[in-house]
């Protein structure tokens, strides 16, 4: 849903659509085409940060005559795929603090202000950035090659002793809805856990994303998506450890992809005060 800094935000004929922050230093201009293929993308600095914006219709976003739009998947998913363009834009030149889709602001006093509130933690989640990287590491299971291969009892059993990763809780309160039968729920749940913890030890921080199914799953069910903050140092031996860790479970039927690196969606901080 979109965000609107105003108590009516459907009154104002155009506002500014924030696509990130940045700093300031040594970003000029990006070439991207802004949200309605027709605003100029602009960068709005304060103090040594620059928000990255572009004009846009109100109307478009919040507000009745908005709803049609917001509900179309296709009007939504190419808006969605130029904010991510105009990110990314921005990344090439440096760490970046991803907005929302469809966050707007009705001035540029209101945006000047918000990036007053929040000037600190917005600094320090982009030095955090230019060390670190997000990588998307996708699982998928194909069913009929891990049934043959779930042994009687489980090679990983369950230790409700053994700590636990942040983030894999979700993968027991799941398992029942996986569709597969008990024991290759505990053999995919404890296997993840196992992955998840392994890669743990060249990232930073974990976080669960949703699964999304595909329009064909003849590269295997997808049963789970996890975001990773790695940092840089690390990228290489963390690209390396999913390959391995792929080849030693694909003859079971379970495949890890590898993607990145993203803008940081995933874990960019959480503002309170954010337009409502």
């Amino acid at each position: 849903m979109a965000t609107c800094d105003g108590p009516d935000g459907s009154e104002a004929r155009q506002a500014l659509y924030l696509y990130c922050v940045a700093r300031a230093g040594g970003l000029r201009a990006i070439d991207a085409p802004g949200i309605d293929e027709e605003s100029r993308v602009e960068l709005a600095p304060f103090a040594d940060l620059v928000a990255v914006v572009s004009l846009v219709r109100v109307d478009h976003f919040c507000g009745p005559s908005s709803e049609a739009r917001m509900g179309d998947l296709a009007w939504v998913g190419a808006r969605v795929c130029r904010h991510q363009a105009v990110v990314e834009a921005v990344m090439a030149h440096g760490a970046v603090v991803p907005a929302s889709f469809a966050v707007l602001f009705s001035s540029i006093e209101r945006l000047t202000a918000w990036l007053e509130t929040h000037h600190d933690a917005i600094s320090r989640a982009l030095d955090r950035f230019a060390r670190h990287e997000e990588w998307a590491v996708r699982v998928t299971l194909d069913r009929r090659a891990a049934e043959a291969q779930v042994p009687d009892v489980t090679g990983v059993a369950s230790d409700p002793s053994r700590s636990t990763p942040a983030g894999i809780r979700y993968l027991q309160e799941r398992s029942a809805r996986l569709g597969a039968g008990p024991k290759l729920d505990a053999w995919l749940r404890d296997t993840c856990t196992v992955i998840v913890g392994d890669l743990l030890h060249h990232a930073a921080e974990f976080r669960e994303r949703d699964v999304v199914r595909g329009p064909s799953e003849a590269d295997g069910r997808p049963v789970a998506n996890w975001a990773f903050l790695v940092p840089r140092s690390e990228r290489d031996v963390f690209a390396a450890r999913v390959e391995s860790i792929h080849a030693g479970h694909v003859a079971q039927g379970l495949s890890l992809g590898l993607s990145g690196p993203w803008p940081p969606y995933s874990f960019r901080p959480r503002f309170e005060s954010e337009p409502s």
